[in-house]
């Protein structure tokens, strides 16, 4: 998966450079470029990213404020041209420090580092046994278990995902596709029933004209599925 990235920086020309590099990198997706950090801080309590690049001198708010005021910051490399900084960067666990002016290669170096530890951590994560009680989703830079039993249905928005609990008003909201989530449910529980839903089949209490409701949300039943959800429907009907 490519690494969500943010460019920080209060110059223009250093702001299009770097916003520049992002996008002819392969494995970062460029989620948002900023000249200033408060804005990113308010960008951030609705989004999630992987890596920011971020210039340390800037007004208002500097890099390096701007990192420490993260609760659970994400990959930071650091931006500036002035190289006394460096040790401030590294103390905040940068994962590297750029000094301008910086070519492509450098920029380039640094960005691999993020995505190699970015990949080592996300395989330890998948390293462990699936459970066929639970599973832990990444969302707004906490990790949440959830238990499928509470679970209603899942929504999917092409790279994010909401899943809707039982008790709980406020769906959970992740950086992932439906397909990636589809093949860790077990399937004795859990159904795809149109591209943009899948249902816990423990869940459904009412279905009219190919929906199923549930309280004021009525998910379709596409033709895609329709025959394999009757099928489930047959076997369960008396």
């Amino acid at each position: 998966m490519n690494l969500r990235t943010l460019t920080i920086d209060d110059e223009p020309l250093a702001l299009k450079l770097v916003t520049d590099y992002v996008n002819k990198t392969p494995f970062l997706e460029l989620a948002g470029a900023f000249d200033n950090a408060l804005d990113v801080v308010e960008f951030l309590m609705n989004n999630e990213v992987d890596l920011i690049l971020v210039d340390i001198q800037m007004p208002d708010l500097t890099g390096v404020e701007f990192v420490r005021s993260l609760q659970n910051a994400p990959k930071i490399i650091f931006t500036t041209a002035y190289e006394k900084y460096a040790l401030e960067g590294y103390k905040l666990n940068a994962i590297d420090y750029l000094l301008k002016p910086f070519s492509y290669e450098e920029f380039l170096v640094a960005a691999q580092k993020a995505k190699k530890q970015h990949d080592l951590e996300n395989n330890a994560y998948s390293s462990v046994e699936a459970s066929n009680q639970f599973l832990f989703l990444k969302s707004e830079y906490k990790i949440k278990r959830i238990n499928f039993n509470d679970i209603l249905y899942i929504e999917g928005l092409k790279d994010y995902i909401k899943v809707y609990t039982s008790g709980d008003e406020k769906p959970v909201l992740s950086i992932k596709t439906l397909k990636s989530l589809e093949q860790k449910l077990p399937d004795s529980k859990f159904m795809r029933v149109h591209r943009s839903y899948i249902v816990n089949l423990e869940k459904i209490d009412t279905i009219e004209r190919s929906r199923i409701i549930y309280g004021k949300t009525y998910i379709p039943v596409s033709e895609q599925y329709k025959e394999k959800f009757q099928e489930y429907l047959d076997k369960n009907f008396l």
